[in-house]
């Protein structure tokens, strides 16, 4: 049995029962990340002792009869801008490479709690904002589908090191599609859940109001195990939510009957242009969500351009206000990338701030109107298949994933077909806030209905042969 390719799920059966150990799942997890991540830099830190030690304190308590659930003995990895008390939080920057905080994250915390094995810190574009580069301390996380090209960002390692075994499941965070862009080029699961719904504190800030954290997984099953713990509200972060908690798991199975998906076709057929590939693997999706019960129209919502601009822009403006003393003091620890996207905050005046958020307050408004009649929303979550490491270019139009950070609705990725040439294609399902478990009941229903996770990358079975 190859360990490091069961799910959560499947994991979690068998520790419960006691046929598989989490000393076991662990040793084979660390192994692997020995024998593979030389290629894919998808870790920082590697935590081989403590996760260790917290695979035999979770070996323990199950065998004394305290079994806490689904993530007992379950190895995680953490994108390294998630503070972690005692050990080193870099946010993949030179300005922070001594850093080491005295407290975990609230999400950290509730993964501990949980039983989860913390694995070890994972690359990320530095701060989250600065792209795949090549002048930082450590080197840029590399796609398992094919090392020449992108994992995506800024969840970089936590999509790579998902993808190819190297972790049953990450945390990653995202402002503009850092989970969502990661999930696709690599074909994992990955979800945007309603903004507030986890909590932020403790994480390394980009942007005060877009960014989302939330879980990075081989299946959409996986997610909704992990939004289980994770969904919990946090008194000392200002913008978590106090709602009614809700079952995840328990939302999960049967078909789409009564479901109505709405398709905002202009995004990806006018507004910016699909590969043909994807806009194949779309259309097809299209078809297995409609013989799962569901109804499917096109709806118009704004441009696209209106939402990616307006996000690039609050996201400037606010990772400058952030970043301002280090950038002034020591702009030269930055990396070239980041330190020019920060840097274009400081030419953002009030007034445009306080502008861009009263259209960003319309566009919520224009979207909320248009589901009023469909329960989801459904379209790719890149118009393109992985680029070249570090090749990719902005030029290439708006992306499709910027609109739910900006309306803070949740939204979640999922490998959808193959490209020509072997890399994953992605969907994006979005629905109305704190209704995370419908999208994640669509995306687990397409997934149990389509052949997709049945495909891992190539460069994993084959050093697992040779190993």
């Amino acid at each position: 049995m190859d360990l490091h390719y069961l799910t959560i799920a499947q994991a979690a059966a068998l520790i419960r029962t006691g046929k598989l150990s989490p000393v076991e799942l662990t040793r084979a997890f660390l192994d692997r990340i020995r024998a593979l991540d030389a290629q894919l830099n998808a870790y920082l830190l590697p935590l081989e002792d403590t996760a260790l030690a917290d695979a035999k304190r979770a070996e323990a308590e199950i065998a004394a009869g305290n079994y806490k659930g689904p993530l007992h003995g379950i190895p995680i990895g953490l994108k390294d801008i998630y503070n972690t008390a005692g050990v080193r939080t870099t946010g993949h920057s030179a300005v922070f490479k001594d850093h080491v905080p005295t407290e975990d994250a609230f999400t950290v915390t509730l993964l501990r709690q949980a039983g989860a094995v913390i694995l070890g810190k994972l690359s990320t574009w530095e701060f989250a904002i600065g792209g795949a580069s090549f002048d930082l301390p450590w080197p840029p996380a590399r796609n398992p589908w094919n090392t020449a090209q992108d994992p995506g960002g800024s969840s970089s390692g936590s999509g790579a090191a998902v993808a190819s075994g190297l972790a049953m499941a990450a945390m990653g965070t995202d402002t503009g599609g850092s989970i969502r862009g990661p999930a696709s080029w690599c074909g994992i699961a990955g979800l945007k859940p309603t903004y507030g719904y986890l909590s932020r504190r403790g994480i390394l800030p980009l942007s005060f109001s877009l960014d989302h954290a939330g879980p990075m997984c081989w299946t959409v099953e996986d997610c909704a195990l992990m939004m289980q713990v994770l969904a919990k509200h946090d008194p000392l972060d200002a913008a978590s939510a106090t709602v009614p908690p809700v079952d995840f798991v328990g939302a999960l199975g049967g078909n789409l009957a009564g479901v109505r998906i709405g398709v905002p076709r202009h995004f990806f057929e006018s507004d910016v242009t699909c590969e043909p590939d994807v806009l194949a693997a779309f259309n097809q999706s299209v078809t297995v969500f409609r013989a799962l019960g569901a109804s499917v129209q096109d709806v118009t919502l704004p441009h696209l351009g209106r939402f990616t601009d307006i996000n690039s822009l609050i996201t400037a403006a606010e990772a400058y206000a952030i970043h301002r003393e280090w950038l002034q003091k020591t702009p030269e620890l930055y990396g070239e990338r980041g330190r020019l996207r920060m840097m274009a905050g400081a030419f953002v005046s009030a007034g445009d701030y306080i502008n861009a958020q009263r259209e960003r307050t319309r566009l919520v408004q224009e979207v909320a109107s248009v589901m009023t009649g469909c329960d989801l929303l459904i379209m790719p979550t890149r118009q393109m298949v992985a680029p070249v490491l570090g090749g990719y270019d902005s030029s290439v139009g708006p992306s499709l994933t910027p609109p739910f950070n900006m309306t803070g609705y949740p939204a979640l990725s999922l490998c959808n077909g193959f490209s020509a040439t072997g890399l994953p294609i992605s969907l994006q399902i979005a629905g109305r806030p704190f209704q995370d478990h419908i999208v994640l009941q669509a995306g687990d229903a397409f997934e149990k209905a389509t052949a997709f996770r049945t495909a891992r990358p190539a460069l994993a079975a084959t050093a697992l042969a040779a190993e």
